[in-house]
């Protein structure tokens, strides 16, 4: 906003003074455009590639190895250069993906991959290198999954906020039945297609997939889908 501080700008965006004051000097000594585009940063480039990336967190999420509790960044480290080319990987790097993606192995509260085998890494890579593809319109990639939603309802009218009061309302709720939630979206552009539906059988599974050749890519030569193995996920739905 004209006439704010540096202070008033960084409390309102959430940021450091620093990075206020690096974004206005950018924008003095070279224009809009630069002050608004991320700078290359020091330093080199990551060591592990996305892939490698993706097969550390499904490692963390196995089970340890027969003998041990827990995974260690030590033995994280050591099964990475067991299963990817890398010579050596240190503890730090494996610290800092780890914690790019909220995993503390040390930590337990629920699995999410029961087990890591030659079929699990073959259908991972396989999703990895359609990710990893130029975008093509003839053969676009779109990803499915469906999710069951309660619907809820107020049991009393909320009080409205007000200068110095939060919203407030009741605890108590109204249970309206259940809802199905599909949901598609492209992995290479920014669309995303919700339907509604009252269940999640076959046929419902069935009526999306038509919906998404002959509505929503008709010019598709090949519309390529990334899904889960539930039972009604399966050609005979079709």
């Amino acid at each position: 906003m004209p006439g704010w501080t540096t202070p008033a700008s960084a409390k309102s965006l959430g940021l450091s003074g620093s990075t206020i004051y690096r974004t206005k000097r950018r924008f003095v000594e070279e224009g809009l455009k630069a002050a608004l585009s991320e700078q290359p940063r020091l330093g080199g480039a990551r060591k592990l590639s996305n892939r490698d990336e993706a097969l550390l967190v499904a490692t963390a999420c196995s089970a340890a190895p027969a003998g041990r509790k827990r995974w260690t960044l030590t033995l994280l480290a050591d099964a990475m250069v067991n299963l990817t080319e890398h010579d050596a990987l240190s503890r730090e790097t494996v610290r800092r993906r780890l914690a790019e993606n909220a995993l503390k192995p040390w930590r337990r509260d629920m699995w999410c991959i029961p087990q890591i085998d030659g079929t699990y890494v073959a259908r991972m890579e396989d999703v990895l290198d359609l990710y990893a593809e130029k975008p093509d319109p003839k053969r676009p990639v779109v990803c499915f999954d469906e999710s069951p939603m309660q619907l809820i309802g107020e049991a009393r009218q909320p009080v409205p906020a007000k200068p110095g009061r939060l919203e407030r309302y009741d605890y108590e709720y109204r249970r309206n039945g259940t809802a199905n939630l599909f949901v598609f979206v492209d992995a290479h552009r920014s669309w995303r297609k919700v339907k509604i539906t009252d269940r999640r059988t076959a046929i419902d599974f069935a009526h999306c997939m038509r919906d998404l050749v002959d509505l929503h890519y008709p010019d598709a030569d090949r519309v390529r889908v990334v899904l889960d193995n539930l039972s009604s996920h399966s050609p005979g739905a079709l």
